[in-house]
């Protein structure tokens, strides 16, 4: 039998394997219009997040006192979800991964106006370090004048907001009510992508459509199950992983080669990451189960 820490382990290398997959997929899925891969990604992401929902409240199971904030943390978690996907698709897998590693920086510097957080030097430190790793990696686009590069910077800023409402949230509502919510607002939202025109897939591209749904569903709740059954120091760590399977599969199936300032970049934007993690495991504040993409 497995203890906790061990299931909670297992759990976040499970999330982390099934994000990396769903971010592969999407990847892959750049002849299909980014509204109509949202749509299985929102429909099919209902699925394992719907047995989750007790029994006594499937009937009910929409029922909330907090519309406001739930919409909120639609709206910014779509804005988010759009701008991911489409980077994804454009820009260097390693790249993506490494920029959208800089949301504990928004996150820190948002929980300053809206919970009131005090943040000290160690923490302001990692912050001015995570973005001067942010510069290193997007030097290019920036030279450039190319927008991409600005989309897994778009990304953390959503999801930023995103993990300080759901901080919010948690409070009193469960995790698959917030899920549900917002794979009900990508479904509504893809569905007004269709006039664009979308591309009838074939089997297997269907199958692996649906994939991004079930894996991008899945994945969050590995990692709520993680933070759950074990302590979050513990296993947070392992969330790096998807650098270096970022770094092997894409250089493994779209022969992109990760540049040295890319690697530095990112090994700061991660180091940066840590001491915030770190500090806040210090100072004893509440970690929250957010997600990468809901």
């Amino acid at each position: 039998m497995l203890s906790k820490n061990q299931l909670g382990f297992l759990y976040m290398f499970l999330s982390v394997c099934t994000f990396s997959i769903m971010d592969l997929i999407v990847k892959w899925s750049g002849d299909y219009p980014t509204g109509q891969v949202m749509f299985f990604r929102g429909f099919f992401g209902i699925i394992p997040t719907f047995f989750l929902i007790p029994k006594e409240k499937l009937k009910t199971f929409y029922k909330t006192e907090r519309p406001t904030e739930h919409f909120l943390r639609c709206i910014m978690g779509l804005m988010a979800l759009i701008a991911i996907f489409v980077a994804l698709r454009k820009l260097p897998l390693a790249i993506v991964v490494s920029i959208s590693f800089a949301a504990p920086l928004f996150i820190t510097v948002l929980s300053i106006f809206a919970l009131s957080e005090k943040v000290g030097v160690y923490r302001w430190m990692a912050v001015l370090i995570g973005f001067v790793g942010v510069i290193i990696i997007s030097e290019p686009g920036i030279k450039e004048m190319n927008y991409l590069y600005s989309l897994p910077l778009i990304f953390c800023i959503g999801m930023s907001f995103v993990t300080i409402t759901i901080r919010k949230l948690s409070t009193t509502e469960p995790i698959w009510l917030i899920s549900i919510f917002f794979s009900i607002m990508i479904l509504i939202a893809s569905l007004f992508t269709i006039p664009f025109g979308w591309v009838m897939p074939d089997l297997k591209d269907f199958i692996l459509l649906i994939m991004v749904g079930i894996m991008g569903g899945s994945a969050n709740l590995f990692l709520t199950q993680s933070y759950k059954l074990s302590e979050v120091s513990q296993v947070a760590p392992l969330k790096y992983l998807s650098l270096i399977f970022a770094i092997i599969f894409g250089y493994l199936i779209w022969n992109e080669i990760p540049t040295a300032k890319t690697l530095i970049g990112a090994l700061l934007v991660v180091s940066s990451s840590i001491i915030i993690f770190r500090r806040e495991i210090y100072h004893k504040e509440k970690i929250p189960s957010a997600t990468r993409h809901e």
